[in-house]
C-alpha cells in the first residue's frame, strides 16, 4: 500500500513536471514568435519596404498577415519625404510642410498688412521686429498642423534672397539654426524662383515656359528652361508695378475711404478702378522708344503725382480729403500699368518665337507674384494669350502672395533633384541673405 502510494506520488509529480514543461515550452514558443515578429517588423521599417514583397523568411502565416495589416500604412509613411519651408522676405511670416506629392500637410501665416497700412507702407525695422516675434510660433504651428516633428523632416528650405534685408535676416538665421540643431540638410531658396515654380505644384507644367513675375519689389520676364537654368528676357529698370500701385494709393489717400481702409494699396486701386473710366486720363507709354522687354514704372508714378496735384488744385482739395474723380484716376492709372505689362510681355513672346526658346505645340505663360492677384491685369493677359495661342496659368490668389507653401515646394523640387541642397555644417553656416 505504501509502495503504491509512493508510486502514485512520483507519477503525479512527473505529470506535473511534464505539464509545467509543456507550459514553459508554449510560453517560450510565444515569446520566440513575438521576438522574431519584432525583429521582422524592425527590419521592414529600416528597409522601408512593403512586408508582402520582402525576401525575409516567412515565420508564420498569422504573423505575416498581422504585420501586413498593421504596418502597410506605416511603410508608406516612412517612405514619404517632407520639407519645411520658411518665408520672411518682406512683411509676411510664413511656414509650411509639404510632401513629395505637393500635398500641403500644415501651413501657418502671420500677415503684417494691418500694421503697415497705418504707416502708409512697409517700415523695415517694424517688419523685422514682427518677424522675430512670430517666426517661432508660425513654424511650430505648421509642424503641429502637419502632425510631424522637425526630426521627421528631410530638409529645411528658407528664403535667402531677394527681399528686405532686415526681414530676410530673421528667416535665414532661424532656418539655418533649425537645420543645424537637428542635423537636417538646408536648402537656400530664391524668392522669385519659388514664385515661378509654384504653379507646378498644382498643375503639370513641363519646362520650358515663359514666366511673368510681378510683385511689390520685382518685375521680370523669364524663360524657365529647367529647375536651375533661367533666361531673363526683361526686368524693371527702376520701380516694380506693386510698388507703383501701393505708392499711388498712398498719394491718393485711399485709406481714408472707409471701404478701402483695410485693403492694400493695389487692392484699393483695383476696387475703385472697377467703378471708373480707364480712358478719362492719359498716361504715357513707358519704354516706347526702346526695342527690348524692359519695364519702367517710375515715370508713371511721376505722372500720377502731377495729375493729383493738378486735380487737388482744381477741386481745392486739402488735408486728408479725396479728390472727386478718384475712381477715374485709379482706373486710368491701372490701365496704364496693365498696358505696359501686356505690351512688354507680347514683345517677350515674339522674342521667344524668333529664338525658338519655347516649343510651338506647348507655349505657356505663367503669371505669378503679388500683382498676379489683380483680376483686371489677369484678364488683359488672358486676351493676349488668346490672341497669340499661349496658355495662361496663374496660381490661386493665396499662392500668389508671399507664403511658406511656395518656399516648401521649391525646396521639395530641389530636394528631389538633389540641386542646391547643403549638407555640411560649414556650407550651411556660410549661407547669407542677399537683398538683390
Amino acid at each position: 500500500m505504501a509502495a503504491c502510494t509512493v508510486g502514485s506520488y512520483w507519477m503525479n509529480h512527473v505529470s506535473l513536471c511534464y505539464s509545467c514543461l509543456l507550459k514553459r515550452r508554449c510560453i517560450f514558443s510565444k515569446l520566440r514568435s513575438i521576438h522574431w515578429k519584432s525583429i521582422y517588423q524592425s527590419r521592414c521599417r529600416l528597409q522601408g519596404v512593403n512586408l508582402i514583397h520582402t525576401s525575409l523568411p516567412l515565420i508564420q502565416e498569422g504573423v505575416i498577415a498581422a504585420a501586413q495589416t498593421t504596418f502597410r500604412g506605416e511603410s508608406s509613411q516612412f517612405n514619404r519625404q517632407l520639407v519645411l519651408g520658411i518665408e520672411t522676405s518682406c512683411d509676411d511670416t510664413g511656414a509650411a510642410v509639404i510632401d513629395d506629392t505637393g500635398k500641403v500637410l500644415g501651413e501657418a501665416l502671420r500677415s503684417q498688412k494691418k500694421v503697415h497700412i497705418r504707416y502708409g507702407g512697409i517700415i523695415p525695422p517694424v517688419a523685422q521686429r514682427l518677424h522675430e516675434q512670430n517666426i517661432c510660433q508660425v513654424v511650430n504651428e505648421a509642424l503641429e498642423k502637419a502632425k510631424v516633428t522637425v526630426g521627421d523632416l528631410n530638409a529645411v528650405a528658407t528664403t535667402v534672397k531677394p527681399g528686405l534685408p532686415l526681414s530676410l535676416a530673421v528667416g535665414t538665421k532661424y532656418g539655418k539654426n533649425l537645420a543645424l540643431s537637428e542635423g537636417k540638410p538646408f536648402i537656400p531658396i530664391h524668392h522669385m524662383e519659388a514664385h515661378a515654380l509654384t504653379v507646378r505644384m498644382i498643375k503639370e507644367v513641363e519646362f520650358p515656359f515663359l514666366v511673368l513675375l510681378v510683385s511689390g519689389g520685382h518685375s521680370l520676364l523669364v524663360v524657365a528652361h529647367s529647375l536651375d537654368r533661367w533666361s531673363i528676357i526683361g526686368q524693371t529698370i527702376d520701380d516694380a508695378p506693386g510698388e507703383a500701385l501701393d505708392k499711388g494709393a498712398r498719394r491718393l489717400k485711399l485709406r481714408n475711404i472707409p471701404e478701402c481702409a483695410s485693403m492694400s494699396g493695389g487692392q484699393a486701386i483695383e476696387y475703385l478702378a472697377s467703378k471708373g473710366d480707364p480712358h478719362t486720363y492719359e498716361f504715357p507709354t513707358p519704354m516706347g522708344k526702346y526695342r527690348d522687354c524692359s519695364f519702367s514704372f517710375a515715370g508713371l508714378k511721376h505722372c500720377l503725382e502731377k495729375l493729383i496735384r493738378k486735380l487737388e488744385k482744381e477741386y481745392e482739395v486739402e488735408g486728408g480729403n479725396i479728390i472727386p474723380p478718384v475712381k477715374d484716376v485709379c482706373a486710368s492709372f491701372q490701365y496704364a500699368i496693365t498696358k505696359h505689362l501686356v505690351r512688354q510681355t507680347q514683345r517677350a513672346m515674339v522674342y521667344a518665337d524668333i529664338r525658338s526658346l519655347l516649343p510651338k505645340e506647348n507655349q505657356t505663360l505663367v503669371m505669378s507674384g503679388g500683382v498676379a492677384c489683380n483680376h483686371y491685369i489677369q484678364t488683359a493677359l488672358q486676351k493676349l494669350c488668346d490672341y497669340t495661342g499661349y496658355q495662361l496659368l496663374c496660381p490661386p490668389p493665396k499662392l500668389c502672395t508671399d507664403n511658406g507653401i511656395m518656399i516648401a515646394w521649391n525646396g521639395m523640387e530641389r530636394w528631389k533633384a538633389k540641386r542646391g541642397v547643403l549638407y555640411d555644417k560649414e556650407d550651411i553656416e556660410a549661407v547669407d541673405f542677399l537683398a538683390k
